[in-house]
């Protein structure tokens, strides 16, 4: 693993001239973002030594560099999941390689399903939490180059960085929610019971992916902030039924608050 990850930065820094200070992922239909990135530099995922390529629509593949907010950034236009039958070893390489290229922060984003009735189609929730129901991609053996074995959750996602995205919010009147996260295998969306003990157990959105990048984020002691867009519902009697296409054109529409909240927060880091 420590090879791939230095090939892998060795071959980025070659191509690259950028030295990002902030790593971005980017969820399904939620690429807009990278329009606001300034000075571009940009490298195809198929280009990349070791990186898996992104087969979803709605996630381009490429890596983004430029400057945000005054920050220079790389973007993840595009992740990767468990169901595209990557090990989690696999989807979480990228996180490991922002790290090596020098970021300072993770910022996470995704589309979810919404499981807390107070929710609707469009919302953005702030996550303070997650439950992790995904294999854990710590399993196997421990490099403590990278990390401790047993890394501490308990502030998996900053509080720090939560306050300021809520104040930024509150100061461009954009509504956020705030809760727990559920991290699920897909690809399927959930049944009416599955929604329901996803609420039961604490969740407040149910979603595919987030919760593996973050676990080893945390195990590289990065600070994380993660939003997601609420694009479907989960509730009893709100359940619908959803189509990936649906989740993606909700995303860009309610994308644009997200990329304002986020820009302004690269100010204030």
């Amino acid at each position: 693993m420590l090879e791939k990850i230095k090939e892998t930065t060795t071959f980025i820094q070659s191509k690259i001239t950028i030295s990002p200070e902030v790593g971005i992922i980017l969820g399904t239909g939620l690429g807009g973002l990278v329009r606001d990135i300034k000075n571009q530099q940009v490298l195809e995922y198929k280009t990349i030594p070791n990186f898996p390529l992104s087969t979803v629509d709605g996630h381009s593949g490429k890596l983004i560099f430029g400057e945000l907010g005054g920050k220079m950034v790389v973007a993840m236009q595009g992740r990767f999941h468990f169901y595209e039958g990557y090990d989690m070893k696999q989807v979480t390489f990228p996180v490991r390689v922002l790290k090596s290229l020098g970021i300072k922060f993770l910022f996470v984003s995704n589309a979810s399903g919404g499981v807390n009735p107070n929710f609707e189609i469009g919302d953005l929730m702030i996550i303070n939490d997650h439950i992790n129901l995904l294999p854990n991609p710590l399993i196997g053996l421990n490099i403590p180059e990278l990390g401790a074995r047993f890394p501490d959750m308990s502030d998996a996602y900053d509080i720090s960085l939560i306050a300021l995205a809520k104040k930024i919010a509150k100061k461009n009147n954009i509504k956020v929610q705030e809760g727990c996260y559920v991290g699920t295998t897909g690809p399927t969306f959930e049944t009416p019971k599955e929604y329901q003990y996803f609420r039961v157990i604490g969740g407040d959105t149910v979603g595919m992916s987030t919760t593996p990048e973050v676990i080893v984020a945390r195990h590289m002691k990065l600070p994380v902030f993660a939003i997601s867009i609420i694009t479907d519902l989960g509730v009893p009697g709100k359940i619908q039924v959803v189509t990936h296409e649906e989740v993606q054109e909700i995303g860009k529409h309610a994308e644009k608050k997200m990329t304002l909240i986020m820009e302004e927060m690269m100010q204030g880091l």
